[in-house]
């Protein structure tokens, strides 16, 4: 599994109109975290266990996080009854 960036984790909170208090809320992270972590384009610089709470919360409201294939990584949501 790759890691997720910044970019993705803002594209994520955008395509749910999440604010990062909801996403620090739902990761049970601190708030500061993810804005440190959306505030790099590349890699967030999060720990490995916050890396994963972030995933969890997002994939958990339906986020699908898509790899890197050459095009550059990101995201889009599951369809409704998926």
């Amino acid at each position: 599994m790759s890691h997720i960036t910044g970019s993705q984790i803002r594209a994520a909170r955008a395509l749910l109109r999440w604010r990062a208090e909801d996403l620090a809320n739902e990761a049970k992270i601190g708030v500061a975290t993810v804005r440190r972590a959306e505030a790099k384009d590349g890699d967030h610089g999060m720990t490995d266990a916050n890396e994963s709470a972030v995933r969890t919360a997002f994939e958990k409201a339906g986020v699908i996080f898509v790899a890197e294939n050459g095009e550059g990584p990101g995201v889009r949501l599951k369809k409704s009854g998926q």
